[in-house]
């Protein structure tokens, strides 16, 4: 029988309620949640070793990996739950941890998915640690399944939604398959070499429309080369985009739909 985690997960959260989000790691960094997720990641992994495909994705362990759409990425279900096991390494600090568990429990509230402690029958589960910037997995790989949140850059309840979600099989919002529709990609303005963070993909968009509030969303000016916008919006030039600090109301939706929660 599998022990659910949200008890334990509850009884932490109250217990830390007086710790504010702007809080200070160990190595006395503050830690800034007011910085849009993608300025975040981009500057986390501006030079990482950990080959990684539209910024901030590890890329699949099969070798005929196709885009994590509907099905063959999914975590299973029973019942009414999806039930995802991991593990939290022991380097971060309490505070720091508290991090991780407050965007981990803030997916109990709003979907079906369950994370729990890992235990030893669980084969397949998420692994995370403070590695060399902030990055996952698409969708279920099987085993060990790392999931990186450096303890100096990556801890914000932004990033560690953002990071689970591309875990969970979600894309970027800005790659999406009808992602023309709705906004223009300024090639001639992104640095050289990351041009394949703005590649198009084959997407399941679920039936949700195409979301500027979503935590999986770019900023505007996201691997811009002179300061100029990268990613612009059909309807307005103008809109600002890109700095949720936690997931949209369709982000949520998208979890609900895919797991048919």
């Amino acid at each position: 029988m599998t022990v659910i985690m949200t008890p334990v997960f509850l009884l932490l959260f109250l217990s830390m309620t007086a710790v504010p989000l702007s809080a200070q790691s160990d190595s006395g960094n503050e830690i800034d949640e007011s910085t849009d997720v993608s300025e975040i990641i981009s500057k986390a992994n501006a030079d990482i070793r950990t080959p990684l495909t539209y910024g901030d994705i590890v890329p699949s362990r099969s070798r005929n990996a196709v885009p994590c759409t509907a099905s063959g990425c999914k975590w299973p279900k029973r019942g009414r739950y999806v039930y995802v096991p991991i593990t939290i390494s022991s380097a971060y600090s309490r505070a720091e941890r508290n991090i991780i568990i407050r965007g981990l429990v803030s997916f109990h509230r709003s979907t079906c998915i369950r994370f729990v402690w890992r235990r030893w029958w669980n084969r397949s589960y998420l692994n995370i640690f403070s590695g060399d910037g902030c990055w996952s997995y698409l969708g279920r790989q099987r085993g060990r399944q790392n999931v990186s949140l450096r303890r100096n850059g990556c801890l914000f309840q932004s990033t560690v939604q953002h990071e689970v979600l591309h875990a969970l099989g979600f894309h970027h919002e800005q790659v999406r398959s009808d992602r023309d529709q709705y906004v223009q990609i300024l090639t001639q303005n992104i640095r050289p070499g990351r041009e394949h963070n703005f590649e198009k993909t084959n997407t399941n968009n679920l039936g949700t429309p195409y979301d500027f509030n979503s935590v999986m969303h770019y900023s505007k000016f996201a691997f811009s080369r002179n300061g100029q916008p990268t990613i612009v919006a059909k309807s307005d030039p103008n809109l600002n985009f890109g700095n949720a600090r936690e997931m949209s109301t369709n982000d949520i939706a998208l979890v609900n739909r895919l797991y048919r929660c």
